[in-house]
C-alpha cells in the first residue's frame, strides 16, 4: 500500500479511527516553520493546522469518531511541548480525543512501543519512523489476530490516560493558539 493509498484510508473508514503515538519526536514537513517559531518564542499562525483540523470535522460530520492516545516521556521533550500547546488544541477543536499517557505508566502495562492507526476494529497501520522520526511507511493489515491487539492496547490506552485538557495545568502549560476555553473545565 502507498502513502497515499494509507491517507486514502481516512476518508473510507465507517465509524472510529484511533492513534497511538510513542515518540518524543516527530519529523514533519508540515510542522518544521512552526517548530522554528515555537523554538523562537514567536506566535504561531494557525494555518498550518487547517488541513487536518477539516479532516477531523469531515470525519465528525459523518458520524465517526477520531482520537490519540500520546505516549510521553517526562521531563517531556521540546517537541512533545510543542504538539501539546500548538497543534492538539487546533485538533481537539475541530473534534479530536486526544489524551496523554506518561511513558512509565505505559510501560508498567505493558503497552507495545509503536505508532498505529487502528481503523473500526477492522484495519491497523502500524506506522514506521527513521532515527529522526520521519515517517518511512505504513505496514497495513486485516489480520484479525493482529487487529484485535490492537483493539485490547486502544482500550488499555484509553482507560488509562489524562484528558489533555487535564494534562496541560497538571504539566504548567497552557495552550499558545487560543482555543483557551478547551482547557478551562476541569
Amino acid at each position: 500500500m502507498t502513502m497515499a493509498d494509507f491517507f486514502r484510508t481516512f476518508d473510507d473508514f465507517r465509524h472510529q479511527v484511533f492513534r497511538l503515538e510513542t515518540l518524543d519526536l516527530y519529523d514533519s514537513k508540515s510542522e518544521r516553520v512552526p517548530l522554528e517559531r515555537f523554538r523562537a518564542g514567536l506566535p504561531q499562525d494557525p494555518s498550518w493546522l487547517g488541513p487536518w483540523a477539516d479532516r477531523v470535522r469531515a470525519i465528525n460530520r459523518r458520524g465517526a469518531s477520531i482520537g490519540r492516545v500520546h505516549v510521553v516521556s517526562e521531563p517531556l521533550t521540546e517537541y512533545v511541548i510543542f504538539e501539546m500547546t500548538c497543534a492538539y488544541p487546533s485538533n481537539i477543536d475541530a473534534g479530536e480525543e486526544i489524551a496523554i499517557l506518561p511513558r512509565p505508566t505505559a510501560e508498567k502495562l505493558g503497552v507495545p512501543d509503536g505508532d498505529y492507526w487502528l481503523f473500526d476494529d477492522e484495519r491497523v497501520g502500524r506506522m514506521v519512523y527513521d532515527d529522526d522520526g520521519a515517517l518511512t511507511h505504513v505496514d497495513v493489515t486485516s489480520d484479525p489476530v493482529v487487529v484485535d491487539e490492537y483493539v485490547h492496547w486502544r482500550q488499555v490506552c484509553r482507560a488509562n490516560a489524562v484528558p489533555l485538557r487535564r494534562y496541560l495545568p497538571q504539566a504548567g502549560l497552557r495552550s499558545l493558539i487560543g482555543f483557551e476555553h478547551h482547557f478551562q473545565e476541569g
